[in-house]
């Protein structure tokens, strides 16, 4: 019991000139619940049977395992809980991944205007809903539906949390107790295990497979449908591709046998683009204009993907469905707050003047070309040689990531670090100021320019300097 008794008393540990200073900043409060925290993990680690067997209050690395007074360590261990719960989330990192789309790392960066746009709509007072030139009461829906419609030729839309939010308010008051049909190989589960036969049955419809996983027929289509049937359901496949002998009903099928048995087609499109993605060597991603040009009853698709705006779901497409959907009682706990509105706006804009591929960072990535990218690879290698680092450059491949374009690369200059140990060098960028997310490929630790934001060099460089300076001699 001797260890337990050396450990301070809440008082003593808030003697400490640092944490006196923490009790400035933070209140008295907070530090002493991070201290009584702090203590009591102290106590855990000595009472027999203890995971870590640590002595009191001690860091792994902190060099101070065999300290006979434990405040120190305490002190720090309370200053870590303070930054840990104050510090600001999310972090600003680095993208040198290469991934457009990296879902870890917050997916889609918006645009300096949408931003603004976001600030301003969360700091101030608004028309949301309040029709200014008639003081009367109007709808926040109403705000984004002009520039939806002028951009994918739609007659209405409605936007929610996400687009996963968006299928699910389809399905619950569209196809409530009744059948949608979907083919197998469409049954697809994209990340955070969102699967769709799932999503089909918290909508409350019935699912009704047709085909095969690699080939569907738009007969299976018609054999499937009958009295109770909803709707007929098309889910873009987003993040995997099948191959080989494969077949499906083309969306101008679909709609046709809409048509002739009165069922409403829905295209889950999932990334949503706006802008042609062959144009830049890719695969052709499902345009959302050229899915309401075919005829579809609605589409649905996110706007934090190719949209390159906030996390947001939207939906396009008839306005008597879509009016049906406003009156359902899930759109308003899927609503969107006033901010992701105003950003989607400001987003929306810049595809409605034509300056999308230079004002959203997702299609300037895209666009970039190579030459480009090698020639800001070239620029890092050469600063990080006046800071002593040897660093050597090699051609690879970027991707969009976020569940579009599977397989679908674009050509890039990597700058790679060769390390003995990439992933005690991969875990040092990752400790920098601004921390810098890589990845390794062949034994190096590789860092992509077509990621890495404009305004984001001199953080990259100073980065693996300091990297550097942690692992000296780790770099050839």
């Amino acid at each position: 019991m001797s260890a337990l008794r050396r450990l301070p008393a809440v008082h003593v540990l808030l003697a400490d000139p640092r944490l006196a200073a923490a009790e400035a900043a933070h209140g008295h409060a907070l530090v002493v619940e991070a201290a009584r925290e702090a203590l009591e993990a102290a106590r855990t680690d000595l009472r027999p049977g203890a995971r870590n067997g640590r002595p009191v209050g001690d860091r792994p690395g902190s060099g101070s395992a065999t300290s006979a007074d434990p405040t120190d360590q305490l002190v720090l261990a309370v200053l870590d809980r303070l930054t840990d719960w104050l510090a600001p989330r999310p972090r600003h990192v680095i993208n040198a991944t290469g991934v457009i789309l990296h879902t870890n790392l917050g997916r889609a960066p918006i645009s300096a205007a949408a931003a603004e746009a976001m600030r301003v709509a969360a700091a101030e007072y608004s028309d949301l809903e309040y029709v200014v030139g008639e003081g009367r009461r109007g709808s926040r829906h109403a705000v984004l539906e002009p520039l939806l419609c002028r951009l994918t030729g739609a007659e209405a839309a409605l936007v929610v949390n996400n687009n996963a939010g968006a299928t699910l308010l389809v399905l619950s008051a569209l196809a409530r107790d009744r059948g949608v049909v979907v083919s197998r190989g469409q049954l697809v589960e994209i990340g955070g295990g969102f699967r769709i036969p799932d999503v089909m049955e918290a909508g409350g419809a019935r699912l009704v497979e047709v085909g095969t996983t690699n080939r569907t027929r738009i007969a299976d289509y018609r054999a499937a449908a009958d009295e109770t049937t909803a709707l007929i359901l098309r889910v873009h496949a987003s993040n995997y591709r099948v191959v080989g002998f494969t077949g499906e009903a083309t969306l101008d099928e679909l709609v046709a046998l809409g048509r002739e048995l009165d069922l409403p087609v829905v295209d889950d499109l999932g990334s949503g683009s706006l802008i042609d993605t062959a144009r830049f060597g890719l695969a052709p991603e499902p345009l959302v204009q050229d899915s309401i040009a075919a005829g579809v009853a609605l589409a649905t698709f996110s706007g934090d993907k190719l949209l390159g705006g906030p996390q947001a779901g939207v939906i396009v497409g008839r306005a008597d469905l879509v009016a049906r959907l406003r009156r359902h009682p899930l759109t308003r706990a899927m609503r969107p707050g006033k901010d992701t509105i105003a950003g989607l706006h400001a987003t929306l804009v810049h595809y409605a003047r034509g300056e999308a591929l230079e004002a959203v960072p997702v299609w300037r990535m895209i666009a970039t070309p190579a030459d480009a990218l090698g020639r800001r690879a070239r620029r890092w290698r050469r600063q990080l040689a006046s800071r002593g680092v040897a660093a050597r450059l090699m051609p690879g491949e970027s991707t969009v990531g976020g569940g579009s374009l599977p397989g679908e690369t674009l050509p890039t200059t990597l700058l790679a670090l060769d390390a003995e140990h990439p992933d005690a060098l991969a875990a040092a960028l990752r400790r920098a100021d601004v921390p810098l997310v890589a990845r390794i490929a062949g034994g190096a630790v590789v860092l992509d320019p077509r990621t890495v934001l404009p305004g984001e060099d001199e953080a990259l460089v100073g980065g693996i300097a300091s990297a550097w300076a942690d692992l000296p001699g780790a770099i050839g």
